[in-house]
């Protein structure tokens, strides 16, 4: 699924963030992203994962170091999708609305708009449910919603901040398997952070090992495994190979730190 010309979708070089408080969040953080693939970021919480996606995201600015994209020129708003751990919908917006408001941002007509949001609830099993309103979703269905949103402006990158944590295994797992279609299918690159090593390992072609605050990549762990990928995968001898050398890098990135 990643791209052959070696080109980035986008790099961070020598990134640190600091904040007002004077927390360092992230120092001499190098990652370049290839289009095309499932990229893991998997470290403790409060190691800078998710600062790191947004300064991706361009929602905060880096105190140090830069933030490159092909030919110089960031993404527009349409051009990234983010999901956050929360599902932050609408309360007074049915689920068509809450889908269609990137469109509404940026001006796409109702002609246009209809048709790709229902595209998107479809791609996520949620045809049926556009007059439904938040406060009657599972957890796991408005983070359906959070998802469709996230892809209706059929965005070039896909930013997933913790999406499933607060679900349970089932419907996690279940998720899991959707998200991975949808990204077969639409050909996008995510970039997704977890603390799981195992949804790490099930989900990515990479997995990044980030140290504890202030992160920066301890290890990147290529996972050799085929897709498309189901359940079976998770009783495997690969996945189990996997998952421990992922737990391996990680414990190491955890000692070197208490060092």
């Amino acid at each position: 699924m990643t791209s052959e010309t070696g080109e980035p979708i986008v790099s961070l070089r020598a990134v640190g963030k600091t904040f007002a408080n004077g927390v360092a969040a992230l120092h001499g953080l190098d990652l370049a992203v290839q289009p095309g693939e499932f990229l893991s970021l998997l470290g403790p919480s409060g190691c800078g994962k998710s600062t790191a996606l947004k300064l991706i995201a361009g929602l905060a600015a880096p105190s140090a170091g830069t933030i490159a994209w092909p030919g110089g020129v960031a993404p527009g708003r349409s051009d990234i999708g983010f999901v956050f751990q929360e599902p932050t919908l609408m309360a007074w917006a049915t689920v068509f609305g809450n889908v269609r408001l990137p469109l509404t941002l940026t001006g796409v007509p109702d002609d246009k708009a209809a048709p790709a949001v229902m595209q998107a609830l479809d791609r996520v099993g949620l045809a049926e449910f556009t007059h439904v309103y938040p406060r009657a979703l599972s957890g796991g269905m408005r983070m359906r919603v959070s998802l469709a949103r996230a892809l209706v402006t059929q965005p070039k990158l896909l930013l997933m901040d913790e999406p499933f944590a607060a679900l349970d295994e089932i419907t996690r797992f279940k998720l899991n398997d959707d998200l991975l279609a949808a990204w077969q299918a639409l050909g996008k690159t995510v970039v997704f952070v977890t603390h799981s090593v195992f949804e790490s390992v099930y989900l990515s072609n990479r997995i990044v090992v980030m140290t504890p605050r202030p992160g920066r990549v301890f290890a990147e762990i290529p996972i050799e495994a085929p897709y498309p990928r189901d359940p079976s995968f998770r009783t495997s001898a690969e996945y189990a190979h996997f998952c421990r050398l992922t737990s391996d890098a990680l414990a190491r990135a955890m000692g070197e730190v208490a060092a």
